[in-house]
């Protein structure tokens, strides 16, 4: 099988805001490169990473301390020398100077590279807000802020869309100049306010994207999810697991580790008739290999 026809698979090794005290999610150094060692064994040759505040009783909170995510990173370069670091950048409001000095302290190969605004949303079943509604800000000015950054220090942009108007933002970007190939895309459905989790919109999404674009499904949720990865699997996507995407397995069990969710997700690939592609596979997709 051509490398062309194979699944790079990637693993989101820790949340955002998920409280370690209630799910098992990795917080300090050793504990992200365990989950990514568990990922890298189970197949997973990128790790997307948000970082955690180490001080006692913060671990739930994220920190750009570019200090604290060059200690992580490191530990998993330590622990994992292969795998490949695909950092987080998405910040609310016009100050990007944390995740700039990160990018630049660590410079990792890959960077989420959030591509547009959305109204982040969610109703509970009492019909009130789950939280006070929130605007992420994406705006151009933003976007071309960072993608300057990731294109000066040869670090690949993979652009979050969390809505359709967002995929097709993305040929705009690339005719003007502010992204450049090979282009990844990552479609993120599951959000109450964005794109439902549902396999039957990825056809004509993948359709909007620009020829050639590497994509991936973030899926969002529970079993729901699963579903999802089986269409991207059938469709020649990318596929992205991890414990700040779902807590579940594909029957309903509530995972142990990341390991387990991306193992998962390589059975999904194989019972499509596509293979795992290889640490050698996926820098040539992204074009890294030196």
């Amino acid at each position: 099988m051509s490398a062309e026809n194979k699944a790079v698979l990637t693993c989101a090794l820790t949340g955002v805001l998920t409280d370690p005290k209630m799910h098992n999610v990795p917080v300090t150094p050793k504990e992200m490169a365990f989950a990514a060692k568990e990922a890298w064994d189970a197949g997973a040759t990128i790790v997307h990473c948000h970082f955690r505040d180490q001080r006692e009783g913060r671990g739930a909170y994220p920190t750009w301390d570019p200090e604290v995510v060059a200690e992580i990173c490191g530990e998993i370069r330590n622990q994992v020398p292969e795998v490949l670091i695909n950092m987080s950048t998405g910040v609310i409001g016009d100050d990007v100077t944390g995740p700039i000095a990160c990018l630049e302290k660590v410079k990792p190969e890959m960077a989420a590279l959030n591509a547009g605004s959305l109204n982040y949303l969610k109703v509970k079943k009492d019909d009130t807000w789950a939280w006070p509604p929130i605007l992420f800000d994406n705006t151009v000015e933003k976007i071309k802020k960072f993608a300057d950054v990731m294109n000066q220090n040869g670090i690949v942009a993979e652009c979050e869309c969390f809505d359709t108007g967002i995929v097709r933002s993305i040929s705009m970007f690339k005719r003007v100049g502010l992204l450049k190939d090979p282009m990844s895309v990552s479609l993120v459905m599951g959000v109450a306010s964005g794109m439902p989790a549902k396999a039957s919109w990825l056809p004509l999404i993948v359709e909007e994207l620009p020829p050639g674009t590497h994509w991936q499904v973030i899926g969002i949720g529970r079993e729901e999810v699963w579903n999802l990865h089986k269409k991207t699997a059938e469709l020649g996507g990318h596929l992205r697991t991890g414990v700040e995407d779902t807590f579940y397995l594909p029957d309903g069990e509530k995972t142990s580790s990341n390991g387990k969710l991306v193992e998962a997700l390589a059975d999904i690939v194989r019972d499509s008739g596509r293979e795992v592609a290889s640490i050698e596979d996926t820098k040539r997709y992204y074009g890294l290999i030196k």
